[in-house]
């Protein structure tokens, strides 16, 4: 049911996969990301418990990183082990280097393997759809034409659409996918005062809604 698809090794020798999850359909590509920052790890135990529970195949062809950012998870940062915040690290039109080095974004863009190694995902794959899933404000978020999609997610989990964030984030992996390359990209902030288990039971069906529902547009625009 699980296969791995690709794999790269980070500065301090561990792993971030790709991998797919059996489907019935290639119609639509979905792309789900956890762990962009070390510091917000409800992602991929929200994701890998997805894949736990899944019991039969996805409508749509479903590709996870389930953890994008192990070496910052290891540590307890929102960096990866060179310093860099890989979602201030692409190459957008908008990047700049912001003073304040909790969101460095590298001396040059797309310098960390992590970073390259989710624009291969891109160029590769070609998602219609992504979901990255972070902390801790407890809003949907989108980039690109994702304002049905967050809408949809806002329904089952509950928390506000917010198109925007509240400040800049020059060099972010929703500039680049979603306002650049007009892939639908979600990013869901996950509030940090409940448990993992809790926030399973909360948002377990944004992982139906992602894998199973978004082929069917009617679905969307109900």
């Amino acid at each position: 049911m699980i296969k791995l698809l690709e794999k790269i090794t980070t500065a301090q020798n561990r792993e971030v996969e790709l991998i797919e999850i059996t489907s019935n359909s290639q119609d639509k590509t979905v792309l789900l990301i956890g762990v962009f920052h070390g510091d917000e790890p409800q992602g991929e135990f929200l994701i890998r418990k997805f894949i736990e529970t899944k019991k039969s195949p996805c409508q749509n062809k479903t590709l996870i990183i389930p953890c994008l950012n192990p070496d910052g998870k290891a540590l307890g940062i929102r960096q990866n082990s060179n310093g860099v915040d890989l979602n201030r690290n692409f190459p957008t039109k908008n990047r700049k280097i912001l003073e304040d080095k909790h969101y460095f974004c590298g001396e040059t863009p797309a310098s960390e393997v992590e970073t390259r190694f989710l624009i291969e995902v891109l160029e590769k794959y070609k998602p219609d759809f992504i979901l990255s899933l972070h902390g801790p404000y407890r809003v949907v978020n989108f980039d690109g034409d994702g304002r049905a999609y967050a809408e949809k997610l806002s329904e089952i989990t509950g928390y506000p659409v917010e198109e925007d964030i509240g400040y800049e984030t020059p060099g972010s992996f929703g500039t680049y996918a979603g306002k650049e390359r007009n892939i639908p990209t979600i990013t869901l902030e996950l509030p940090e005062d409940k448990s993992n288990e809790d926030l399973w039971e909360e948002g377990k069906g944004i992982f139906d809604f992602c894998t199973d529902e978004i082929s069917n547009k009617k679905s969307i625009n109900e």
